[in-house]
């Protein structure tokens, strides 16, 4: 398909398809959403000429994991965001089966994005490039090509650069799988983001410590916070456990120090990223006052996503709410950025017991609560938070079997800050030590009941709408 063809069938997807999707009761009011078709991993979050730029894999064509594009939004402060043009098509040889997720940097004054060139064959086999774009100064964005070829050692299944600048050079965390199918990150670094160099793995499955944990690390991210290194990844085949690693793919990270030198990166444990049903391929940038952001996507690859009912309003999937991190004692914290604050409406409060609270209506609220006892938090009969002394249980019906299936925390909660949205409940623990992302799709607009007999303080504000425009 030629890019003018493509391009007319993504203007005709829009143009039929928006109209379904905005009216959907599901479509949420205020985050990230597509306007059509497939949304899924955030690709080249950056600060840029004033701007912050989120771009994201979005198949416009339909609800299909197929025809992978960079759609593109920009905001001037976190909150209002407008639609921009399509930054890449899959419209070359080396891109052919889909624009794959990457990032973006600042080089000599112009916004560059690093993405992967996907190519599947006939026989199943496929590769993949690493590859440049650089927009113009007409605000589109000119390919120049791959600059990184699959290593030597390694599958076809090589993706999700993430660049960063370091002192004097770039330097790259690369997704990657050995040809004895385990997953891997590899670190490069160059000096003209053309040429690169690479210094071998520094995390993986069967290394520095760790024993089998996947056949494939995507969308890595790396970065310092305080005294700390983290690496976020994505494991693919991760063994779940009795509470921890139950979602179809694992998001994860790690604490340690990357020896910039030698090229090796001392870490911890593995540690579950978000205990929730939908989280998954986040990535992070630096705001202009020096904060780190992250925002990822509500879902989670080859679960029950195609069974979600906005299918039929031919859209699926949104972004998580945007967090700012923090590191406490070599532990990942996220919090809602405080731009978030400014959706709030009038500020309502409670205090008693909880079976005593009156049920408060959750298509858009901000709920903070504190208590020490034994408390259940039903959204409208369809998500369901037991919060106990020593852990958090979520619940959520199937969407294919109808059977109630589970999802952890585990640990002493004593405040709960909850987002919602029309159809998504974010739980952040003890400001942000903890994480449960879930998408959940109510018959109608959904009340929070609150049950049980200890007492509980309760601040809580509607959010007004705040679409992209």
């Amino acid at each position: 398909m030629s890019a003018s063809t493509r391009l007319a069938a993504i203007l005709q997807a829009v143009m039929q398809g928006m109209p379904a999707a905005l009216s959907d009761r599901h479509y949420p009011g205020w985050h990230l959403a597509p306007v059509t078709g497939l949304l899924n991993d955030p690709n080249g979050f950056i600060h840029f000429d004033g701007h912050y730029h989120l771009f994201y894999q979005w198949n416009p064509l339909g609800c299909a994991h197929q025809h992978k594009c960079w759609g593109h939004w920009r905001s001037a402060d976190l909150l209002h965001w407008q639609h921009q043009p399509i930054a890449l098509m899959p419209d070359e040889e080396y891109d052919r089966s889909g624009c794959y997720s990457g990032s973006a940097v600042e080089e000599n004054g112009v916004l560059t994005l690093i993405y992967t060139g996907n190519v599947k064959f006939e026989d199943g086999s496929r590769t993949a490039w690493q590859c440049l774009a650089q927009q113009n100064s007409a605000g589109e964005f000119d390919k120049l090509g791959p600059v990184i070829a699959v290593p030597e050692g390694y599958t076809g299944h090589v993706r999700d650069p993430k660049v960063w600048r370091h002192e004097n050079h770039w330097y790259m965390v690369l997704a990657a799988q050995t040809t004895q199918r385990q997953g891997r990150v590899l670190l490069l670094r160059s000096d003209d983001l053309r040429a690169w160099h690479s210094l071998g793995e520094i995390a993986g499955s069967e290394r520095g410590g760790l024993g089998a944990a996947g056949y494939m690390w995507e969308c890595p991210d790396m970065f310092t916070l305080g005294d700390s290194t983290y690496l976020i990844c994505c494991p693919q085949g991760v063994a779940p456990e009795e509470k921890r690693y139950l979602n179809s793919h694992a998001c994860a990270w790690l604490s340690g120090s990357l020896d910039y030198e030698q090229a090796e990166y001392t870490h911890g444990p593995l540690n579950e990223m978000d205990a929730g049903f939908e989280f998954y391929a986040p990535q992070t940038t630096l705001t202009a006052d020096g904060r780190r952001l992250l925002v990822g996507w509500m879902g989670t690859p080859d679960g029950e996503e195609m069974a979600q009912p906005t299918v039929a309003h031919r859209w699926i999937h949104q972004m998580t709410c945007l967090r700012e991190l923090s590191s406490r004692n070599g532990r990942l914290c996220q919090q809602p950025v405080a731009e978030l604050q400014a959706l709030r409406e009038a500020e309502q409060h409670y205090q008693g017991r909880a079976d005593d609270m009156p049920p408060i209506a959750a298509a858009r609220l901000e709920l903070m609560l504190e208590s020490q006892g034994d408390i259940e938090l039903n959204f409208a009969d369809t998500l369901i938070l037991s919060w106990q002394q020593d852990e958090l249980r979520l619940a959520r019906r199937s969407l294919v079997t109808g059977e109630w299936i589970f999802r952890y925390w585990t640990g002493a909660a004593r405040r709960l800050q909850i987002l919602c949205d029309h159809s998504s409940v974010e739980i952040f623990i003890n400001e942000g030590e903890g994480v449960m992302s879930s998408r959940y799709f109510p018959d109608t607009p959904a009340k929070l009941t609150l049950r049980g007999g200890a007492e509980l303080t309760a601040r809580y504000w509607s959010l007004r709408r705040c679409m992209v425009e």
